[in-house]
């Protein structure tokens, strides 16, 4: 059996187990960064108050649901003196603290970098800001849209001659989000390699300039060429490939993704269509002249795929070699992909309130310390008593008087 066979509950530790993270992220990219750093059992703390535990940060909504598993939940108000006081003693008990706040928030708070290595010499700062901490637009609000357009991906993410689209989603954040912890498990190893004092540092991580690494060759073809790359749809404006293409298949908004690299695939595919006439055109039997022919090329296989549904259109391509996949929906990959299935990555995590969530587990499959899901997204202030009196040492009467001085709030 592959994957985790045992209930979330009872599964081992992971590989961060030890790691203490200050989490005071929202939203989507910096929550994914700290989910995947909790999943890998590292202890996150997330800190929220009951001013912005709301929208996209209310315990009850489905985003914040989906990034804030694992970790645990406290309320802290960091408008308040004391309440940064607070966050300096949890800061002194942590290996890590995550924010994606604009460049000067933390400075403006008294617990920027320099501030931070006072409480903890050894502490590793990761700031997961949209435009890194320095340069002109440092100060810049952004979200993953307007990031997208920043770093040119939505110009090139349209049909060719129409305006910029983009992705839709905030693939943004997520791009930033990975990079981030890869960066933090980076830092982590320098400090434990400096010996026992352990080297901190801070790590700036702009989620422009991640997202823009992600453009690969058409940088290099501006930088180098002089050539500006345009949206070409469907179709790769480098390493081209034809045909190339969605299908239509049977059923209601049914499609299927296609990709023929080369002259071998072509063939193959001719003889998975059945199509003779045109495998046994010589003109088709080179890349130039199936780009030439795309349309008529296109309007063929469309005739083929209208006739079949696309799991049965995929089978028939991967079994001949050629690259072939079905456009899945949100409820195939939950209820339907075998793949998905048979590797168990939808997990049914804990919910406090009882029950379960459904959701996606880890793409990484470790054969001895696997990823954990212990425990749903936390209810605002979930675990107030356990970090601030279990952790810190605060007694009852003490949270009591912080949390109607609302400091603990």
């Amino acid at each position: 059996m592959v994957g985790p066979a045992k209930p979330a509950a009872t599964l081992a530790d992971g590989p961060l187990t030890g790691v203490r993270v200050l989490d005071l992220t929202w939203v989507l990219a910096g929550p994914y960064c700290t989910r995947m750093l909790a999943d890998l059992g590292a202890e996150v703390i997330k800190v929220q108050s009951r001013a912005t535990g709301v929208r996209e940060e209310d315990a009850d909504d489905p985003y914040y649901r989906t990034w804030n598993r694992n970790k645990l939940g406290l309320t802290l108000n960091l408008s308040t003196e004391e309440g940064r006081a607070l966050l300096r003693r949890l800061i002194a008990r942590c290996d890590v603290v995550i924010e994606n706040f604009s460049a000067r928030v933390l400075e403006n708070w008294g617990i920027g970098y320099e501030a931070l290595r006072v409480v903890r010499p050894d502490i590793v700062l990761l700031s997961l800001s949209g435009m890194g901490h320095s340069g002109p637009w440092k100060d810049y609000v952004s979200f993953g849209p307007t990031l997208q357009a920043l770093a040119g991906l939505t110009a090139l993410t349209a049909e060719p001659g129409g305006p910029p689209a983009g992705p839709g989603y905030p693939y943004a954040d997520h791009v930033a989000g990975s990079t981030a912890a890869l960066a933090v498990v980076a830092a982590l190893h320098q400090r434990d390699a400096t010996g026992p004092a352990g080297q901190g540092q801070h790590v700036d991580v702009s989620q422009l300039e991640a997202l823009a690494a992600t453009l690969g060759p058409a940088l290099l073809d501006a930088t180098v060429n002089g050539h500006i790359a345009e949206p070409a749809g469907n179709r790769a404006p480098y390493g081209e490939a034809a045909p190339r293409g969605v299908y239509p298949c049977c059923g209601a908004d049914r499609w299927l993704a296609i990709a023929v690299p080369d002259d071998e695939t072509w063939a193959r595919l001719c003889a998975v269509l059945g199509d003779e006439a045109l495998g046994g055109e010589p003109a088709l039997a080179s890349l130039a002249g199936r780009l030439a022919g795309a349309a008529m090329i296109d309007g063929r296989i469309a005739t083929w795929t209208r006739s079949r549904t696309p799991e049965a259109a995929m089978a028939a391509l991967q079994a001949a070699g050629i690259p072939a996949g079905a456009v899945q929906l949100a409820d195939d990959l939950v209820e339907r992909d075998p793949q998905l299935r048979h590797r168990r990555f939808f997990v049914d995590v804990p919910a406090e309130e009882g029950g379960s969530v459904r959701s996606d587990g880890s793409p990484a499959l470790f054969s001895v310390t696997s990823p954990t899901f212990r425990r749903a997204a936390p209810r605002l202030g979930a675990d107030n008593e356990r970090v601030f009196g279990g952790l810190l040492g605060l007694s009852g009467e003490e949270i009591a008087r912080l949390e109607a001085a609302r400091v603990i709030w």
